[in-house]
């Protein structure tokens, strides 16, 4: 099959991501793999979707430095019709844009939709990611599995939410993603709430979230294809992101570190929770965030970690995706557009 992967920009894609893996790892399956960043989409006048892509050289890599390094080559650009495309998984993380490319977001969304019209299958399903452009997304998810929170502007409300929650709480950026800009108010901050409110709401909303006790030995990242938790030969694609620091956050990008993770009855309980929400919303592949029996967070938009999985576990779970979206355009085949992009997209 013909796979496409969009990324913020191939230029600053790294080997140690997860996207690069995934694309490897279709490339050693023998499919046709390309890489295509946020910038690089065109609409016709004739109505048809074209991209500058980039694929590797060679037929099989063993290392994830030479593959990506392939893939950078300036040679290696090419303008391709996106109709060509079996599938296509848009990758690319919201929170790398959100400054200095604010407009990639909602572009990449917009051209995830106008070509799964096409007929391609895109996964997450585009119109669902729209939805899920900010934190509030998680708000759909039942109660009963997310901390107690409140989101608001408002200084004085806030204050008051802090104060219900015993003066413990986690501050943070409605938009964002890798623990970027999250406070832990105690009492010894109390003095700051106002400032660090403040600091927060200059950029948008404010997320004031319940602080769960548990969080100090960090959370637990588990991947979650088609409503159901990843295993593969008898390991879960999970682990446990403990901070080195005294820093409440626990994502690797802001120094975290992976260990593995005992799967317990109430974590899969959890995602028994939020199954029926991500099939309905076409929620193909999507890291939960763990912390105790509570999610912490659904990433729906470019989940890492598979890179540590097969380092603790000694398992390489990315052939299992691949071979999974190869299922997918099976059916496509035999059912066309019958089966709507959302529908296939979990199937």
């Amino acid at each position: 099959m013909k796979i496409g992967f969009v990324v913020n920009d191939v230029a600053t894609e790294k080997s140690t991501y997860t996207t690069t893996r995934l694309a490897m790892s279709a490339v050693n399956q023998g499919h046709d793999v390309w890489l295509l960043g946020m910038g690089d989409f065109g609409y016709e006048p004739d109505g048809t979707l074209s991209a500058h892509a980039r694929a590797g050289g060679e037929k099989k890599y063993r290392s994830l430095e030479r593959y990506l390094a392939d893939v950078q080559r300036p040679e290696a650009d090419k303008r391709i019709a996106l109709d060509q495309f079996d599938v296509v998984m848009l990758r690319s993380d919201p929170a790398d844009d959100a400054g200095s490319a604010a407009w990639a977001n909602n572009a990449g969304v917009a051209f995830g939709q106008l070509i799964a019209g096409s007929g391609v299958l895109v996964v997450n399903d585009p119109a669902s990611l729209a939805n899920a452009l900010s934190k509030a997304y998680f708000q759909h998810f039942p109660e009963a599995v997310r901390p107690r929170t409140l989101i608001s502007r408002d200084q004085e409300r806030i204050s008051e939410f802090v104060k219900e929650l015993g003066n413990k709480a986690v501050l943070k950026p409605l938009q964002g993603s890798g623990g970027s800009g999250v406070f832990m108010v105690n009492s010894k901050e109390l003095p700051n709430l106002s400032q660090i409110i403040e600091a927060i709401a200059r950029d948008g909303y404010v997320v004031a979230q319940e602080y769960l006790p548990e969080a100090k030995n960090g959370d637990v990242r588990m991947f979650v294809m088609n409503g159901k938790p990843l295993k593969v030969d008898g390991h879960y694609a999970a682990f446990r992101r403990r901070s080195t620091t005294e820093d409440i956050r626990s994502n690797m990008s802001a120094g975290g570190k992976a260990e593995k993770a005992n799967v317990t009855d109430e974590m899969l309980g959890l995602v028994d929770a939020v199954r029926p929400k991500l099939v309905a919303d076409g929620m193909f592949l999507v890291g939960l965030d763990i912390v105790g029996d509570k999610l912490m967070e659904v990433n729906v938009f470019s989940p890492g970690g598979l890179g540590s999985c097969q380092q603790l576990y000694g398992v390489d779970f990315a052939p299992a995706i691949i071979e999974d979206l190869e299922h997918k355009v099976g059916m496509r085949r035999h059912y066309g557009r019958q089966l709507p992009n959302m529908a296939l997209a979990t199937m």
